[in-house]
């Protein structure tokens, strides 16, 4: 398995790490994705793709190293999916993996997510993985009137 991490502009990002992202965020369009991230690498928003031997891309993980009062220093996985057919292989696993470093390299003192209340099986694996419920999320839709 190959990891990757790919800048904006960069043609695997549409080709090959949308197709995946989709899977968990379908509303991204090609024109959307790509509007996100040049907005969000301003931001630390970075993605990271992870081939298998055969070139196929087969996990996305979008992530952000984040200062704030509460952790001080983490990485933030904002996204984290590994394609349907490539499930239960390690892909989820390796890409976790690689991220941990990326934080430990940065300084972090924290790895963290969100996960939604519906996804069971992802809960399961981060939960494998040694990662903790330590809070809840709040969320409120606001209208852009």
């Amino acid at each position: 398995m190959k990891i990757l991490d790919l800048e904006p502009g960069d043609a695997r990002l549409a080709a090959d790490l949308l197709p995946v992202l989709r899977e968990l965020r379908p509303h991204l369009t090609e024109d959307l994705f790509r509007e996100v991230y040049e907005k969000g690498h301003a931001q630390g928003l970075r993605f990271t793709a992870a081939y298998d031997d055969e070139g196929a891309c087969v996990g996305a993980a979008g992530w952000r190293i984040v200062d704030n009062t509460s952790q001080i220093r983490k990485l933030y996985v904002d996204d984290l999916v590994t394609a349907e057919g490539a499930r239960s292989t390690g892909v989820g696993r390796r890409l976790l993996g690689h991220l941990e470093g990326r934080a430990r390299e940065a300084g972090c003192l924290h790895l963290s997510l969100d996960s939604g209340t519906q996804r069971t099986d992802a809960h399961r694996f981060y939960l494998r993985e040694r990662l903790s419920i330590v809070a809840f999320n709040f969320d409120k839709v606001l209208d852009l009137d």
